[in-house]
């Protein structure tokens, strides 16, 4: 069945929230984010090669967990967003979105009828029609997340058009992406990096959508706090196994430090 959409909720009331991409293929993966304490979490099939039935597997854990699963799709086909909607995913995470267009259609195809023209299945997150399909398409158009990523120095310039798309839950940052775009490839820092998230989350807020931010740096979380942000991405699950296992090999590496005894 559909479960309430915790992260949803915690957005309304403006609670802090902690989550991490998915992006290793397996419902163990969604099993440690979970345990580990994360409120949401990212399950990325832009840039994972991930069979669906895997996908179904990772939605069904975060649910046992009651971890809010979205979904990162490689593109807007309401094809796939239909099936990952009935598959269980909780919301869905457009990559790149540069135009209101994309993303109208992208509402559509996750919404039912009148909100928008999803079609309609009594599968997993209707109970298999155990309970009213009238009520669960309510429900469903109450639950669904619908996320925006800007990625690009197009995203950025029309922002205000995007934002004003009605059924637009979130706006997530990609840094990456869009310091490329800005001819700064990787320089997450760069000052028209920041500038130009900083424009993005100014207008967010300005028509009252949650901005949501990467913690990459060490000084992140107080900036964007204080500009009023309170949803926050920690990255990818494989780069913070990577850096903890960089770190548990260097210490092990280490040479051991003995004081001298003097008699």
């Amino acid at each position: 069945m559909l479960r309430a959409n915790r992260l949803k909720r915690a957005l309304a009331d403006g609670r802090e929230v902690l989550g991490v991409m998915a992006s290793l293929p397996t419902a163990a993966s969604i099993e440690l984010i979970a345990e580990a304490g994360f409120d949401f979490v990212v399950i990325d099939t832009e840039h994972v090669l991930i069979n669906p039935e895997t996908v179904e597997h990772m939605l069904r854990t975060a649910e046992s967990y009651q971890l809010t699963p979205l979904v990162r799709v490689a593109d807007a086909d309401p094809k796939t967003l239909l099936r990952l909607l009935d598959g269980g995913a909780q919301g869905i995470v457009l990559p790149n979105v540069e135009d209101p267009a994309t993303l109208e259609r992208a509402v559509a195809a996750c919404k039912y009828a009148p909100e928008g023209e999803r079609s309609l299945n009594a599968g997993r997150p209707g109970s298999f029609g155990s309970s009213s399909l009238a009520e669960y398409v309510v429900q469903a158009n109450r639950e669904i997340m619908v996320v925006a990523m800007i990625e690009s120095r197009q995203g950025v310039a029309g922002i205000d058009a995007i934002c004003a798309v009605s059924g637009l839950d979130m706006v997530l940052e990609g840094a990456a992406d869009l310091s490329q775009s800005l001819g700064v490839t990787w320089q997450t820092g760069h000052p028209d990096v920041i500038e130009a998230l900083e424009d993005v989350q100014r207008t967010a807020s300005e028509h009252r959508i949650p901005y949501c931010a990467f913690l990459r740096h060490s000084d992140a979380k107080a900036r964007w706090q204080a500009r009023g942000v309170s949803t926050f991405m920690l990255g990818d699950e494989r780069g913070i196994a990577f850096r903890a296992l960089q770190k548990a090999l260097g210490e092990a590496r280490a040479p051991v430090r003995r004081e001298a005894s003097r008699s």
